[in-house]
């Protein structure tokens, strides 16, 4: 018999894609352990007041969100991937620009926008006569119903580009066959391309979803106690800790549920080719001229405008009115803390986004791909559940540390990394690495695997491999994960709100503390420098979208 051949052993790359992994893991693995060992007497009045109601809230939260978001995004999404209308290739890359605006940002202007001081009022007791509020009503945007508007209107893009993809590509191609045989446009888009988008919209909802959950600044302006306020209320303003814990590892349970929705709705995709639009589809497209041309733009200009133009106008006039502030101290400061954050935060991901890819493309073994998949799911995870986690294992570490040296050494260390800047780079890096490991990947697909073998035929070894071939050719690839992540951590507001030092701020605590104490025209130039800098990514989404007409 031959001999059987030896296994293999795992190679130290492999090991060191299980220790990044784990790294990245570890905030998760931290809530589950307090949720399951603490126990400080609250969890019965927790288990029966708090959760139940609080879990019933963002339920229902979750599901009137996605109803709206799924409305617009899916109609909108086949209205500029099946028809020609007047300014159509405009809207279609305008309908993105909802995501520069955080929610936070959307909700303050929104309250700004409909309170009774605000134009929409005032306009309407001009009209009408009124003197007071108690003479006539309209919906109070501090509710559900306002919370749902809110983040409805920042957040099905999700949805838009998803379906808009399956629309351009294998969707168009069915229903060009379904017309031939006859079939009416309605007829073809609920028989044809709705079912054949459903793994698309159950994707784009379960990011919806997934954001929805991590929102804490609208939800609280907006008066809507959902589970990620309940954490940070019986955290901070309860002082416990384990029930905050334990409210956590519910949400987790929530997010977990998610996450399988969205592996199995990609399961469920299937391409029938790399099919890309061309001029000549372009010219089959039905052309809806007159008023259906008109209503199809409107109806594309609606969510723009309540997503992206109201919350832009009402802090760009604010702003405007405040001119002086950009050279405020208090901004300044703000403006180098989110710069030295997130270019800490973007260096850390990329970095190790990088040897997970590398690993990824190297080993190809089950192992490098289990950790792949450990290590993205920080994005899942709220920021508020994240920022429990990483506090409490380093305040644990620096208080173990600040031990031994006084005892050792006389030497105080004091809160070392839970005490400083450290604490939010490391929550950010957990939440944002999906998005860096994605775009490296990205990369490393498209550089053909014949590179390193041709550079080992002739002669150079795997780092000088990777240090003359494919670093120079993933500088694209580099860049644009860099971007992302640090654009994606000056709008972070759910675990830096609770993870910052004290007297330090970013541009998006420094909006939220200024709303907290009813001045948000004060911090209007902060959330310009956050909405500008989100239209970056969005700007380069939108150029690519162009190109597929």
């Amino acid at each position: 018999m031959p001999a059987q051949k030896a296994r293999q052993p795992r190679r130290p790359l492999s090991w060191t894609a299980v220790g990044v992994a784990t790294v990245i893991a570890w905030p998760i693995l931290a809530i589950l352990w307090i949720a399951i060992s603490g126990d400080d007497g609250t969890w019965q009045h927790i288990i029966a007041n708090v959760v139940p109601r609080a879990t019933g809230r963002t339920l229902r939260l979750l599901f009137l969100t996605g109803l709206v978001t799924a409305f617009f995004g899916v109609l909108t999404a086949w209205l500029v991937a099946s028809f020609d209308f007047p300014f159509r290739r405009l809207l279609s890359a305008a309908l993105v620009l909802p995501l520069a605006i955080p929610s936070y940002l959307a909700a303050y202007a929104f309250g700004e926008f409909l309170d009774f001081t605000g134009p929409l009022q005032t306009w309407y007791r001009q009209i009408f006569g009124y003197q007071t509020a108690r003479e006539y009503w309209l919906p109070d945007i501090r509710s559900l119903g306002g919370a749902v508007l809110v983040l409805s209107a920042v957040l099905y893009p999700y949805v838009y580009l998803a379906c808009r993809s399956m629309f351009m590509m294998q969707g168009r191609a069915a229903a060009d066959v379904a017309r031939t045989l006859g079939a009416g446009p309605l007829r073809v888009f609920f028989q044809v391309q709705i079912p054949m988008a459903r793994p698309a919209i159950m994707i784009g909802l379960t990011l919806v979803m997934m954001e929805t959950l991590n929102d804490i600044g609208a939800v609280e302006f907006l008066g809507v106690n959902t589970l990620t306020f309940s954490i940070y209320d019986t955290w901070l303003n309860r002082g416990s800790l384990s029930g905050a814990a334990q409210i956590a590892a519910v949400m987790l349970l929530v997010v977990s549920i998610l996450i399988l929705v969205e592996r199995a709705a990609r399961r469920q995709q299937r391409f029938s080719g790399n099919r890309t639009t061309t001029l000549a589809d372009a010219a089959m497209r039905p052309r809806l001229s007159g008023a259906k041309g008109l209503l199809a733009a409107a109806f594309c200009v609606l969510p723009v405008a309540f997503g992206f133009g109201l919350p832009f106008l009402v802090q760009g006039r604010f702003a405007l009115a405040r001119i002086e502030d950009f050279a405020d101290p208090r901004l300044l400061d703000a403006l180098w803390n989110s710069i030295t954050v997130s270019t800490a935060t973007a260096l850390c991901s990329v970095a190790l986004g990088f040897v997970l890819s590398y690993a990824a493309r190297s080993e190809r073994s089950g192992l490098v791909a289990f950790s792949n998949r450990l290590a993205s799911l920080g994005y899942a995870v709220p920021g508020t559940v994240l920022a429990m986690g990483v506090l409490v294992p380093l305040a644990a570490f620096d208080n173990a540390l600040d031990g031994i040296l006084r005892e050792s050494a006389g030497i105080s260390t004091g809160l070392l990394l839970s005490g400083t800047g450290f604490a939010i780079v490391y929550a950010c890096t957990v939440r944002f690495m999906a998005m860096a490991e994605g775009n490296l990947d990205a990369g490393f697909q498209k550089l053909s695997p014949h590179l390193d073998m041709a550079a080992r035929a002739l002669g150079r070894n795997r780092r000088q491999t990777l240090w003359s071939v494919l670093l120079p050719n993933m500088h694209p690839a580099l860049l644009t994960a860099a971007l992302f992540v640090f654009i994606e951590t000056m709008k972070e507001l759910s675990a830096t709100i609770l993870l910052r030092p004290f007297n330090f701020n970013t541009l998006a605590t420094l909006v939220y503390e200024d709303a907290s104490r009813a001045r948000i025209e004060d911090s209007s130039v902060a959330a310009i420098i956050i909405i500008l800098a989100g239209l970056v990514p969005v700007a380069l989404v939108s150029r690519s979208l162009n190109r597929l007409h």
